[in-house]
């Protein structure tokens, strides 16, 4: 029995050992299985549609390269602005100095004045230089950024790449030489396995890839010296010019100096950069390639691409360093120091008898003419009688014809004065507070002038703008008992004064030569101020005030928009660019500009009253009313104008329904372009304060960069605005929230009874890529085909 029991247990123990080794080689099998699954993974198709992935990518190719380029602008930009308050400064203290110099008076003030011009035209001076090299530098460095700079990363990323390959190809060697216990049966599979390893190499996996992932070239970012900071400026200073004179000299051959220094530790750097590079490629080639040195190769290929990459760099800068060597040499070394102009010439004193200073100005046209014309010209205008003569010049008269400072041309005796007195104001050359820009603008040939109001540091000027070798704008000055003059006579009214300047045909200036020959007058949409009655304030923009108004002529009621006082002169600018946008369009849907008044504060933009008001508060005061077709139609007419505006070339950047106008039988108007440019693309980098997030497309709010495109997203916004009647999109969202919602895929869900084909082209409006959307005639065509077919 104990014999039998003893076999029972023998059995018993090895039907437990038979189970444990069938169920380890179950495990084993499914292990086995598990693991050729694996292996079989090699598409990566989980990163195919990876917003992460895509996110990335945006990164690299938009935000990154902006962020590079806005870098390069920066220091140019801070040196920009720095001249420009410098300019600024000098032209304060040039006045300052010059108006103690007509007052005649010597002693500590005039010194004082004296002193403080020439430190500031010193350091203008060298500011100009400063800023001359800059863009230069600028220039250079964005060509070998495109061109050496970024194709080198790129190499150098497949230096990484490859590094990477050839690491993890040893791993793999590794792991299957110490997992190898197989038998001979199966030792040969095991070493056609090793041989395959073996076989992988670094440099050909990645043979291809430059080429393959090379991105298109950045566009070039083209620095331009700003020509526009000398506009009013009279002095030696040139644009993409070098001020050499005794000011600038000294600085300028530090500068040289400094440069020369900087070379030559560059080429001490590139000797020594180039020297540890061929150490190391003498090391490589001494190692011999087995598994053991295989760690100690990768890390050499990886110092050199590192010192290549810095070789590179290296050579960009000598290349950038010895450009700018070659421009200032060019002028320093031309000039010996006892030949430098000087920076700054003062005239010298003379009697301020004002006999022998007019006598003196007007040498030029003789004595005779000197004498006729001073003596006319003295008189009151009461003294004058009114003569007929049929060779006055038109251009002095104004459009009623009832007064005239009438001339023959330059140069000759005669002067014909209306004894009756005219204001500045009612001067058809005088154009009131007019932007720079209108003005350059307006003056297109030689001898163009106009008169204009400007204010610094909250004090009225009146500048004279004349078009002679470019634009040059000159303060009239005022003496101290209130006349008026520039280098010659005074005189008691401005246009007296503008009077001599024509009729004598003497320049403006001695250093400008200007002459004043033909008169621009202002434009047919140039109001007077006082040619249009407030009646009542009817809302508020972003500038100021909206007031329904009548023309005093006429009778016609229209509406007014005006700009606050205290504005910056930017914010001025802005305001006045929407009507010179306007003045230029006619369209039934686009709101009509009757005209723009600039004569005096404040200054305001008149166009036709539209009797619905905004879109937007009509679709919420009529919803009920409202049917589809005339949704429909509404979309139809803003999809018009804004067509319109596409082939204008006109950005609106703020097109949603609050900006549309309701006119007579429900006709939809575009309306308040103050944030539009024309431009075929237009960029900002100015923050986004002023910015509509939520009707804004990504593109815009990522990168900054505006196209009718652009437009064209807001407009499927605006028609959702429409369907919905008066709805607010992504309405209890921050606009941080809805950013993030676009950008993750999410769209607006179609309103309430819209039809389905609308919401498809609503849908197709907010493309993530612009070029899949559709354009504005395209939308039309679209509208105009559903309405044919609705009806």
């Amino acid at each position: 029995m104990s014999l039998q029991d003893a076999e029972l247990r023998l059995l018993e123990n090895m039907k437990r050992c038979m189970s444990l080794r069938v169920k380890c080689d179950r495990e084993y099998a499914i292990a086995l299985n598990s693991v050729c699954i694996q292996t079989l993974k090699i598409d990566q198709s989980e990163l195919k549609g990876s917003m992460v992935a895509r996110k990335k990518e945006r990164y690299v190719n938009f935000t990154l390269m902006n962020i590079i380029e806005f870098m390069l602008q920066d220091a140019v930009n801070k040196t920009r602005n720095l001249y420009e308050k410098t300019l600024e400064l000098w032209r304060v203290s040039k006045a300052k100095y010059e108006d103690q110099y007509v007052k005649g008076k010597g002693g500590k003030k005039l010194e004082e004045a004296k002193e403080r011009y020439i430190k500031i035209t010193n350091k203008l001076h060298r500011l100009h230089n400063d800023y001359v090299i800059l863009v230069h530098e600028g220039k250079e460095y964005e060509k070998h950024l495109r061109n050496t700079l970024l194709p080198s990363l790129l190499e150098y990323h497949q230096t990484v790449l490859q590094e990477t390959v050839d690491r993890w190809k040893i791993l793999m060697l590794q792991f299957s030489t110490y997992t190898d216990f197989s038998n001979d049966t199966f030792r040969s599979l095991n070493i056609k396995m090793k041989k395959s390893i073996e076989s992988v190499a670094g440099e050909d996996e990645y043979k291809d890839f430059t080429d393959k992932h090379r991105s298109r070239p950045l566009q070039p970012v083209d620095f331009k010296f700003d020509v526009s900071l000398l506009h009013d400026y009279n002095g030696p200073l040139k644009p993409n010019q070098l001020a050499l004179d005794d000011m600038t000299y000294d600085a300028l051959k530090e500068k040289l100096q400094n440069l020369k220094e900087k070379l030559v530790e560059c080429q001490t750097l590139i000797k020594e950069k180039e020297l540890e590079i061929g150490q190391c490629e003498n090391e490589m080639k001494s190692l011999r390639k087995t598994l053991e040195t295989e760690n100690m190769l990768s890390v050499k290929r990886r110092a050199i691409g590192i010192l290549r990459k810095e070789l590179n760099e290296i050579i960009c800068q000598e290349q950038r360093h010895q450009q700018l060597y070659n421009l200032v040499s060019s002028w320093v070394n031309n000039v010996e120091p006892k030949d430098l102009p000087p920076g700054l010439e003062f005239p010298d004193i003379v009697s301020n008898e004002t006999k022998d200073e007019d006598t003196s100005s007007l040498n030029a046209i003789g004595r005779r003419s000197a004498r006729i014309i001073m003596s006319k010209l003295r008189q009151p205008f009461h003294a004058f009688q009114k003569k007929t003569n049929n060779a006055f010049d038109d251009s002095f008269t104004s459009h009623g014809g009832s007064r005239s400072y009438s001339l023959t041309s330059p140069g000759q005796d005669n002067v014909v004065l209306n004894p009756s007195y005219t204001s500045l104001q009612d001067e058809d050359w005088f154009h009131g507070v007019l932007p720079r820009e209108e003005v350059v603008r307006l003056l297109e040939n030689e001898g163009d002038y106009l008169v204009r109001e400007t204010y610094r540091n909250e004090s009225k000027q009146i500048v004279l703008s004349v078009c002679w070798e470019g634009h040059k704008h000159f303060i009239i000055q005022t003496t101290a008992d209130g006349k008026f003059r520039f280098e010659g006579p005074a005189f008691p009214s401005v246009q007296e004064l503008i009077l001599y300047q024509y009729h004598s045909g003497q320049p403006v200036t001695s250093r400008s030569g200007a002459i004043l020959k033909t008169p621009v007058l202002r434009e047919r949409w140039e109001l007077n101020n006082d040619d249009v009655e407030l009646v009542e304030k009817i809302g508020r923009g972003n500038f100021g005030d909206v007031y329904r108004a009548v023309l005093r002529a006429s009778g016609v009621e229209v509406a007014v928009k005006t700009c606050r006082m205290n504005l910056p002169d930017e914010q001025k600018k802005r305001f006045l660019q929407e009507g010179r946008i306007l003045k230029q369009y006619d369209h039934p849907n686009i709101v009509k500009l009757i005209g723009i008044c600039v004569q005096k504060q404040p200054i305001m933009i008149v166009m036709e009253l539209v009797p619905g008001g905004s879109l937007l508060n009509f679709l919420r005061n009529h919803k009920h009313s409202l049917l589809i077709t005339d949704l429909l139609t509404m979309c139809l007419e803003a999809a018009r104008g804004m067509e319109y505006l596409e082939g204008k070339n006109c950005i609106h950047r703020d097109l949603a329904a609050r900006n549309c106008l309701v006119g007579m039988k429900n006709i939809v108007k575009i309306s308040d372009f103050g944030m539009s440019r024309e431009e075929e693309e237009y960029t900002v980098s100015d923050g986004m304060k002023q910015i509509p997030i939520k009707w804004t497309a990504p593109e815009a709010l990522n990168y900054g960069r505006y196209t009718s495109l652009c437009d064209v997203w807001s407009y499927g916004v605006l028609m959702w605005e429409i369907f919905s009647l008066g709805n607010t999109p992504y309405a209890g969202w921050s606009n941080s929230k809805a950013r993030e919602m676009i950008d993750s895929g999410y769209r607006l869900e179609s309103p309430p009874n819209t039809p389905e084909y609308i919401y498809e082209l609503m849908i197709r409006t907010w493309d993530y890529n612009p070029d899949r959307r559709p354009h504005f005639s395209e939308i039309r065509q679209t509208l105009e085909s559903i309405a044919t077919s609705f009806i």
